[in-house]
């Protein structure tokens, strides 16, 4: 399992996970659904503070986990397959 910083605490949370684990404590985090508000993401980062992306298909969680702010992509229960996504094929082919 990948995992990435979970902003600035020095703990790390799995990079992809579904929507209610509690290794992703979002009460903590900036939690949105589309990385569009760059400035939102960059200023949760600025600040130390982890940022959620939620995504329901492999687009999604590619462009999510291409911004550096992300901490981790959430999916919906529904939507498990996606974390079986070859992240590395997915991102170069």
């Amino acid at each position: 399992m990948r995992e990435r910083w979970w902003g600035a605490s020095g703990r790390r949370v799995p990079e992809l996970a579904v929507e209610g684990d509690p290794a992703v404590p979002v009460d903590e985090a900036l939690v949105v659904d589309d990385v569009r508000d760059v400035d939102a993401l960059r200023a949760a980062f600025e600040q130390g503070r982890p940022v959620v992306a939620r995504a329901s298909s492999a687009e999604q969680v590619k462009g999510a986990l291409a911004r550096p702010e992300v901490a981790c992509v959430l999916v919906p229960a529904e939507r498990r397959d996606l974390l079986e996504l070859d992240l590395t094929e997915l991102t170069y082919g």
